[in-house]
């Protein structure tokens, strides 16, 4: 990345305890892929996704480096040391919609 840039990282990661959740993060991963593609990204953003225990959920994290409007439907942000996260968790909503609350956050304006 061109530090002088204002085109910021996006990546996702996974932490899937069962396969509920599978192909519904194959299209989240594919489409956050494209999510640069049609507008630029003006801060560092990671995006994982993780089931927890004894909860069907699947829960996302969106971890930005620096600070960001909150959007609604998202819980935080937490300081962290790798920067400012928003959780949300998901029942089962169609993928598209998914995609979109995900990509509100990616792309939530920078305080």
């Amino acid at each position: 990345m061109d530090h002088n840039s204002r085109d910021g990282d996006l990546s996702s990661t996974r932490k899937l305890l069962t396969n509920a959740w599978t192909k519904r993060v194959d299209t989240a991963e594919i489409e956050i892929k494209r999510f640069k593609l049609k507008r630029p990204l003006t801060n560092d953003c990671k995006v994982v996704f993780f089931e927890i225990a004894d909860d069907t959920s699947l829960h996302v994290n969106v971890t930005h480096r620096y600070p960001t409007k909150g959007i609604i439907g998202w819980a935080g942000p937490a300081t962290m040391p790798e920067g400012f996260v928003h959780n949300r968790k998901f029942g089962h909503p169609a993928s598209a919609q998914m995609i979109r609350y995900i990509r509100d956050m990616v792309f939530a304006d920078r305080i």
